[in-house]
């Protein structure tokens, strides 16, 4: 029986290197070579059965299709606790996390006179407890039965080419919900703080681990068990990281790249104001399910029109091009590359002229056949995303979407105030209540003081919401418990014309891109951080790290410092939560602002080898489609790979489900000490 660690041979990329891959790509090739391709020995038979519980079908599905999973001669995939049909003929490796229950099941499986396999090939997701390792031991019947025992590490979820989730949709309401369950509290963190260690684990990195620190706004102000929560995640990490160090051959021994963890408090506006980027509101506006899009398409039979899924993610060309581009810009490349496909494609060509009434020849028609399949998938893929963005923005137009995006982000950057969010509720009335909710929502982020008292209620009134959207706004205000005393860089004030002050969520920020698309103005607070983290200005008073970095960087990083001028330069600026940019609806195609298809793509098809040490952000309770977009234009701008780790990538119309159901009286403990 070969070692539970025998698999760590190869270097990770800045541990010891070979070579740079993208993140998404470690996942998939560990599990499908690593794992599978390691259980195809000399001594065992060709085809194998693969046996996962309900976790480890998740992690294998979200990075390997069941192609590849054949292609490493696997004919059966069964679930771990269903009733099985005994193959004792047959090979079985087991992919399961370390649990008592599962070792049981696997022990049940091959132990006695009648095992159900030949050989078995066990591979845990997560480190394996020593009494769980010893009671496989004490079954002298399995023993000789065991190929390979060893500890993958890897319970992680990539949901991206730069993303991946802890599958844990229900973070929100169990660390900020009823915070006095403190069992609930630790479980949720044990579970997230492993599976984000998996990650590091698998990649072979080090990270500094930095957090979102709690700060009272005086030492006698006690914090909140919902302050302490990033706190106590990095804790966590940072211990499962340590004993890496010493129990993983070839893990780095030194850091190698950058880890923020962040919750959902630091930024409530990204999660509910309107983002107007093609994936953004594909997934606000259309009744998606997932990544998962039903549309209709004429019957082949001639019939009714027939119902279709297609799934919009990255192998997708169309898809990748236009996702983090804005609305407008998605419609108008659409329209240019459906033109440009006509007018090149040869069977779109002599599909024209015969339509034209011209004569094919035989030749014309033999070009057209081998054309065709091509043309067919092609045409699909692009009339499918015609079809979507003239939804999205039929949508816009019906309901009055760009004036409330307008205001919303005019609210955000202090160029509105009180008497323009009256005015809209009062001459649009037929705006939707979640419309109107996600506006006072915002509202209520950068002007917290005119929710206090009855001032709530009779706004509430005028945009004529029920009480259970009231609670929406009041779970939200007191989501943040201790940070709203906190003295975080958080709303301040904008004077105009010596009068009446307007707060701002958001502050111009000199040296921007000028040329953008209107409505594109909002970026979350996740951008300004990750640009302070590379160039290391983030706040330490605000920002803690467990492994806090020495003042001399190594050789060959990713440079963390700026020089002593640029330092200065920075330090007398005011700090900002957002920056503006001006505003157009109609900019330059070719303008290369970060977001635009030409920017993400260049992203994608960088050359990793040039590119600095890794940025890993994760966002406790959800991350939204802007953080997603803001990760893809760090890795451009920054030259590093930026990788975005949460909870669940959150909707809006799901993020306010949510707040819904934390009840008020949990929300509100306050000066408990964990």
């Amino acid at each position: 029986m070969r070692h539970v660690q025998d698999f760590y041979s190869e270097s990770s990329s800045h541990g010891g290197v070979s070579e740079y891959k993208c993140f998404r790509q470690f996942s998939r090739d560990r599990l499908l070579h690593e794992m599978l391709g390691s259980a195809r020995t000399e001594n065992s038979k060709s085809w194998k059965v693969l046996i996962m519980d309900k976790v480890t079908v998740k992690v294998m599905s979200h990075s390997c299709k069941m192609a590849d999973i054949t292609d490493q001669e696997i004919s059966l995939v069964e679930d771990l606790f269903r009733r099985r049909e005994p193959l004792p003929s047959m090979d079985v490796i087991y992919f399961i996390q370390p649990t008592k229950e599962n070792i049981v099941m696997f022990l049940s499986d091959m132990s006695g006179r009648e095992p159900l396999y030949r050989k078995a090939f066990i591979f845990f997701s997560s480190p394996i407890p020593k009494e769980l390792v010893n009671h496989i031991k004490s079954d002298t019947s399995v023993l000789p039965r065991i190929g390979a025992l060893r500890e993958m590490n890897l319970e992680y979820f990539p949901i991206d080419n730069q993303a991946f989730i802890t599958d844990q949709d229900r973070a929100l309401e169990e660390l900020f919900g009823d915070v006095e369950n403190f069992k609930t509290v630790e479980k949720c963190l044990d579970i997230m703080a492993t599976r984000i260690a998996t990650v590091f684990a698998s990649m072979k990195e080090l990270p500094y681990v930095r957090y979102h620190a709690s700060k009272a706004l005086d030492e006698s102000a006690e914090a909140t068990p919902r302050d302490l929560i990033p706190t106590k995640l990095a804790t966590a990490v940072w211990n499962i990281l340590s004993k890496y160090k010493s129990s993983i051959p070839n893990f780095p021994q030194k850091e190698t790249c950058d880890l923020l963890i962040l919750d959902r408090t630091v930024d409530q506006i990204a999660p509910v104001i309107h983002e107007w980027t093609y994936d953004a509101m594909c997934h606000d506006l259309l009744n998606m399910d997932g990544n998962k899009y039903v549309h209709e398409v004429p019957s082949k039979t001639g019939g009714d029109p027939e119902r279709k899924e297609v799934l919009l993610e990255d192998n997708d060309p169309v898809w990748l091009e236009i996702r983090h581009t804005h609305i407008a810009d998605a419609s108008e490349r659409l329209s240019d590359k459906f033109s440009t496909f006509q007018s090149k494609n040869k069977a779109a060509q002599l599909q024209q002229s015969a339509r034209d009434g011209n004569e094919l020849s035989t030749r014309d028609l033999q070009k057209m056949v081998q054309a065709l399949p091509q043309y067919t998938e092609q045409m699909e893929k692009i009339s499918l995303h015609v079809e979507i963005a003239g939804k999205l923005n039929k949508i816009i137009r019906e309901t009055g979407l760009r004036d409330l995006g307008q205001l919303e982000q005019d609210l955000v950057f202090g160029d509105a105030g009180a008497k323009d969010v009256i005015n809209f509720l009062r001459t649009n009335q037929d705006t939707s209540p979640e419309n109107k909710l996600r506006l006072l929502m915002i509202y209520a982020s950068v002007y917290p003081e005119k929710f206090e008292g009855d001032k709530a209620s009779k706004l509430m009134q005028l945009a004529r919401l029920s009480p259970e959207d009231m609670k929406v706004v009041n779970n939200m205000r007191s989501l943040k418990g201790s940070s709203d005393s906190k003295k975080t860089t958080g709303s301040f004030s904008l004077k105009f014309n010596n009068a009446k002050t307007k707060q701002a969520a958001r502050k111009d920020r000199e040296g921007e891109e000028e040329e953008t698309w209107q409505l594109f103005r909002f970026f979350p607070l996740m951008e300004e951080l990750i640009e302070n983290l590379n160039k290391g200005l983030l706040p330490k008073n605000e920002y803690s790290c467990m492994n806090e970095p020495g003042p001399t960087p190594e050789p060959g990083s990713q440079r963390r410092t700026q020089s002593t001028s640029e330092r200065s330069t920075q330090s007398t600026n005011p700090h900002s939560i957002r920056s503006r940019r001006t505003a157009n609806w109609g900019r330059a195609r070719h303008s290369d602002d970060g977001y635009s298809s030409d920017s993400i793509l260049r992203g994608e098809s960088t050359d990793f080898k040039k590119l600095g040490k890794r940025i890993f952000v994760f966002m406790i309770g959800g991350a939204t489609r802007s953080e997603l977009r803001v990760c893809y234009k760090m890795t451009t701008k920054l030259k590093r790979e930026v990788i975005l780790g949460t909870t669940s990538i959150q909707e809006p119309p799901q993020y306010i489900t949510k707040l819904k159901l934390l009840s008020e009286k949990e929300l509100s403990v306050d000066g408990l000490k964990l």
